[in-house]
């Protein structure tokens, strides 16, 4: 159907009803701690690929005329860009940034777990995306903060600063995670946190997590409204 999605991008186009240039900017924090093996970190990153690569994602990622950078974290000080900045407007942009995710390398593989670090990474990462309406951190982790500023420390300036903070708990290790992610990590106007019992569902959450995020204002539909998810 993606035929249809470049069909009405050009009818808008054409009568100046165009979406509004860069609707979302998305920045997607993985959790790449010691607690995570290689395998868990295959789970995730291939998990994102294939969320992007979904037609209900990529098509409303093309509608927003979305921005999404891809982190990797971990303990403090270890905060990387893993794929910059990829502004999409069109599919082949979203093609590319699944395939630059599964090839993405793992850059760390033993440190601590520093949440509150991960988003202060993200935070100033936005800096380079002023154009975006809106912008949201999609944090992965699979453990609370143990190292580092601790998240909610933040939050008056995400809130100040307009951005908005989801949560996947991964609660492989820790099945209370999803409540310290409500509690600690979240906030933002219609913040929400989203749990994956395992490693193993984290590639299904993920995908309902990024639809939810990204159509919440482009389409106004519920995160499981579309049956190509």
């Amino acid at each position: 159907m993606r035929w249809l999605s470049g069909l009405f991008l050009s009818v808008c186009a054409c009568f100046g009803g165009q979406a509004q240039a860069c609707d979302l900017a998305l920045i997607l924090a993985v959790d790449v701690s010691g607690s995570v093996d290689a395998q868990e970190y295959d789970l995730q990153m291939d998990g994102l690929a294939a969320a992007l690569r979904n037609p209900a994602i990529s098509e409303a990622l093309v509608v927003a005329e979305a921005s999404v950078l891809v982190i990797q974290w971990t303990g403090t000080g270890r905060q990387r860009v893993s794929v910059p900045w990829v502004h999409i407007r069109n599919f082949d942009h979203t093609d590319q940034l699944a395939e630059d995710i599964e090839r993405a390398p793992r850059i760390w593989r033993n440190f601590s777990t520093a949440v509150g670090e991960a988003v202060a990474f993200a935070m100033d990462a936005f800096d380079d995306v002023p154009q975006c309406e809106r912008k949201v951190v999609d944090v992965s982790g699979d453990g609370v903060s143990n190292e580092g500023v601790s998240p909610e420390k933040l939050h008056a300036e995400l809130n100040a600063a307009g951005i908005i903070v989801n949560g996947l708990a991964i609660e492989s290790y820790d099945k209370n995670l999803s409540e310290y992610f409500e509690e600690k990590l979240i906030t933002g106007p219609g913040a929400f946190v989203m749990r994956a019992a395992t490693h193993e569902e984290y590639p299904d959450r993920i995908k309902r997590k990024l639809f939810r995020e990204i159509t919440k204002q482009v389409s106004g539909l519920p995160p499981a409204a579309d049956g190509r998810l």
